[in-house]
């Protein structure tokens, strides 16, 4: 056995998404880190559509941000396109999202890597966990070198045993031009855990210069692009168009015409594909009524040739891929830089962790991103931060940082994982969070950030960027209430089309009205005109959603109640009289910690809750 050649206090393996939010983050807790990954040159890399955000997801980066992460920097330095989608919807599901510069966005994610105090980037594909009592103590690679460590982060994306498929044809890889990682799952499964098989995809890329643009409808970002990171009040990158397109019945026949060379339809593909991101083949199959599919062609970059096609991944043969292609309006000379492909790959079951995101069966060993079944940068950029938080948290001996579902979009994929687990890629949606309102992006830093700040994530710029946005919001509030309008004031109440208005009202009165707006008042008032766009946002959400609002604060307020009733770390489920040898069996396997989350794993009835807190309550 090769001897040690490093001693850290975090071992991160894999550098994507995950890996780099989970490296910063113990590192920025004052850990000595170790970031290992396969390539030097893949670090931080877009795999698919070279985009950040999106509904649901642009949550989840600003959650990151608020907690001091890196995804928001990272996209606003290199994002060329910039988008607040749902802006016709009201505020809990309006969502950020931008395209990248995929070569820039890695470059500068490398760059902060390299650069950071206490963290080491090496090469090194992981083979083995050296694991002594129950609980990791190091890590093997390839070459038989061994990194010591006293806790490990495993984030190996799409590459523990991937197997990539183009057509029939299929050869191991992680992605397009880079090998799959061996051995790491079969260690995983020698220690218990339960290892699965997922899929996801990716199209072709396509050559701009052979698209004819002309033909179709551009796209353009917000007239005002606005960042994702709090740091921030503008985007100085370049901005570009994107364009939209979108097949027809000619391409669905080519499509069909070609299912018989289909991994997925011929039985080759075992692993489970993304129910919210199909692929074309998927899509003509499982929708036959509709006769067209948008296709939203992205750059990949400012000073890059390739074009990304969202809305067509694939796993069809070149040949087939090149043909329907072909039939897109735009895209009738076009060539493929590179076939789409599928990829199957090994993932453990998110049910397998406690909600830090360390395993129940290694002690300080954590897992996140894709290994824990999840899909998307965003996701695994939030775990990611949160495994690396806890890793460090878990060797000093503190408590671990756990974000409520009542907290964040952050706490409601890691609650949704580790209590009901997942049999195909999880995604992010607004619609998963019951609390919405209260987890809405603008108050991201509001919800997390003084949790970031007691745990040493939030440097002292950060703090008092946040400080002064709540000393506007406390300003602005406080105007709302001073400030009127009287009935002698004809002037302000003819801007403002208040015709009706008999006895005057102060402006907090006036904004629940749905007509008036906070910058109309602000043009009324120079207290309010002085205040920054972000808090005049707050005071005039907090205002006119004030009764949906405080009913939602009363929902968490009864749900906080069922989840504080922990249960005991030994509490034996299978002695519970009174519930059935089902109920037994997945509370034994789930061990939730508390009342709250036994009650989120799929299959425990409300009446076996009852009997649950009733055994707990005789202590």
């Amino acid at each position: 056995m090769a001897a040690g050649i490093g001693k850290y206090q975090v071992i991160v393996v894999g550098a994507g998404h995950a890996g780099c939010e989970a490296a910063l983050a113990a590192a920025r807790l004052g850990c000595k880190t170790l970031l290992l990954n396969m390539s030097l040159d893949a670090v931080g890399q877009m795999s698919c559509n070279p985009a950040i955000g999106g509904l649901g997801k642009g949550h989840l980066v600003k959650e990151v941000d608020a907690l001091g992460g890196e995804m928001g920097l990272n996209i606003d330095a290199t994002g060329i396109q910039f988008r607040i989608l749902n802006t016709r919807k009201g505020p809990a599901v309006r969502s950020s999202r931008a395209q990248a510069d995929r070569r820039l966005y890695a470059a500068r994610m490398k760059g902060r890597v390299e650069s950071y105090p206490l963290l080491d980037l090496k090469h090194g594909v992981v083979t083995r966990l050296i694991v002594e009592n129950n609980r990791v103590t190091g890590v093997e690679t390839r070459e038989g070198l061994i990194f010591c460590g006293d806790a490990v982060v495993l984030t190996t994306g799409t590459f523990m045993r991937g197997l990539i498929h183009v057509g029939l044809h299929n050869y191991p890889g992680g992605r397009a031009g880079e090998p799959a990682s061996e051995g790491l799952s079969d260690c995983l499964r020698s220690l218990g855990l339960n290892v699965g098989r997922l899929k996801t995809g990716t199209p072709a890329r396509l050559d701009r210069r052979t698209i004819d643009f002309s033909q179709l409808e551009a796209q353009h970002g917000d007239a005002e692009p606005r960042p994702f990171s709090y740091q921030n009040k503008k985007i100085t990158q370049k901005q570009v168009p994107c364009y939209i397109t979108y097949t027809n019945e000619r391409t669905h026949e080519l499509i069909r015409g070609g299912l018989d060379r289909s991994p997925l339809y011929s039985g080759v593909i075992e692993g489970v594909g993304a129910r919210y991101c199909p692929s074309i083949e998927d899509k003509v199959v499982r929708f036959p009524e509709k006769d067209r599919h948008q296709v939203f062609l992205e750059p990949e970059g400012l000073d890059c040739g390739e074009i990304y096609p969202n809305g067509v991944s694939t796993s069809l043969p070149p040949d087939v891929q090149q043909s329907y292609l072909r039939s897109i309006p735009g895209l009738e000379h076009v060539e493929m830089m590179r076939p789409g492909y599928a990829i199957e790959y090994d993932f453990v079951d998110p049910m397998e962790l406690y909600p830090s995101l360390e395993t129940k069966a290694v002690e300080n060993l954590f897992h996140a991103g894709q290994i824990n079944g999840t899909s998307g940068y965003e996701e695994a950029a939030a775990q990611g931060l949160v495994a690396g938080v806890n890793a460090a948290l878990k060797i000093k001996g503190e408590a671990p940082m756990i974000i409520g579902r009542d907290q964040g979009y952050t706490g409601v994929m890691i609650d949704d994982l580790v209590n009901c687990g997942t049999n195909e890629p999880y995604r992010m949606f607004t619609s998963r969070a019951e609390y919405r309102l209260l987890l809405r992006e603008d108050n991201a830093d509001q919800r997390l950030t003084p949790i970031g700040r007691t745990l040493g994530l939030i440097s002292e710029e950060r703090w008092q960027t946040y400080c002064e946005k709540m000393e506007g919001v406390a300003r602005g509030e406080g105007v709302l209430r001073e400030a009127r309008i009287t009935s002698s004031d004809r002037d302000s109440m003819e801007r403002l089309g208040l015709a009706d208005l008999k006895n005057g009202a102060a402006f907090g009165e006036l904004l629940r009205r749905p007509e008036i707006t906070i910058q109309s008042l602000a043009q009324l008032d120079g207290r309010l005109a002085e205040m920054s766009a972000e808090v005049l946002e707050q005071l005039e959400i907090a205002t006119k959603y004030a009764g949906y609002i405080k009913r939602q604060e009363d929902e968490v307020a009864r749900y906080r109640k069922t989840e504080s009733v922990a249960i005991p770390e030994e509490f034996d489920y299978l002695k519970i009289p009174g519930i059935t040898a089902e109920v037994r069996e997945k509370l034994h396997r789930g061990r939730p910690k508390t009342l709250g989350q036994a009650a989120r794993i799929p299959g425990i009835t409300p009446a076996a809750i009852a009997i649950l807190s009733v055994w707990l309550r005789r202590g």
